[in-house]
């Protein structure tokens, strides 16, 4: 992808390709840029991805924490009803919420995308950090508590401190599931342009004259680029918080 958003366009439809290219542009990129609503788009992705983590990360905290510290009565129910969420597939979904949105008047609307993301990426948040809080002592809450903490109190100071790598592995996978999703982005926004996202705007160097090759790689290589830098930047930390979140609890 990226080598080819770096070729001319001669070399990307040459009868021989070459992977390293004897010469490099940045025409495409220039393209890229270029397009309509570029800027518009890059905002419309950057807040509904943040939005919905954030959001995800919220609610499943303290989702997590009643589940990996409280015994109650459906524990185990409730538990099961969110890995049966994390495994439904997203495609038989798409009708019913097209349906809704159109019900509601959220057509055309990023709030409904935002709602939709953070419904996608809170079983996933739920499970992970529920694995992550069942790894830290139990007894550390309870010495704070003994101290004088409330539990909500306890849980802020010495608990919460140390979710950070769970924290930062969970919002990465919300972030990237965010970023990249189409198929919705596509169905629910259709009138109002101005509202679309990223992975919508990648479609449009693909018209009936064909597809632009050298511009659709370059805008692919500047979508990837946030998603490869955030990894990148967090790569230990999200490690940590994989493995910790996969202890049984």
């Amino acid at each position: 992808m990226t080598s080819t958003a770096f070729k001319p366009s001669g070399d990307i439809n040459a009868d021989t390709p070459v992977f390293v290219p004897t010469s490099l542009t940045l025409e495409h990129f220039r393209t890229a840029v270029a397009a309509d609503g570029f800027g518009t788009f890059w905002r419309n992705s950057l807040f509904v991805t943040v939005t919905a983590v954030l959001l995800a990360l919220l609610i499943a905290m303290g989702a997590a924490f009643a589940v990996a510290r409280l015994r109650f009565r459906g524990k185990r129910g409730f538990v099961l009803m969110v890995f049966i969420a994390q495994m439904a597939p997203w495609e038989a979904m798409l009708i019913p919420v097209y349906i809704i949105a159109r019900d509601t008047d959220l057509l055309d609307r990023l709030a409904m995308l935002t709602l939709l993301y953070f419904i996608f990426t809170l079983p996933f948040t739920i499970i992970t950090l529920r694995g992550f809080l069942a790894a830290v002592p139990v007894e550390l809450e309870e010495a704070a508590q003994v101290d004088g903490c409330t539990r909500l109190g306890a849980f802020r100071r010495v608990t919460f401190p140390l979710l950070a790598p769970g924290l930062l592995a969970t919002s990465l996978f919300g972030f990237i599931t965010a970023w990249n999703e189409f198929a919705f982005a596509n169905m629910l926004i259709v009138k109002n342009q101005e509202d679309r996202t990223l992975p919508v705007w990648l479609s449009s160097f693909s018209n009936t004259f064909g597809t632009d090759w050298g511009a659709t790689m370059a805008a692919s290589t500047l979508f990837a680029l946030p998603v490869l830098i955030l990894f990148l930047v967090l790569q230990r930390r999200v490690t940590t918080g994989f493995v910790s979140g996969s202890v049984k609890g």
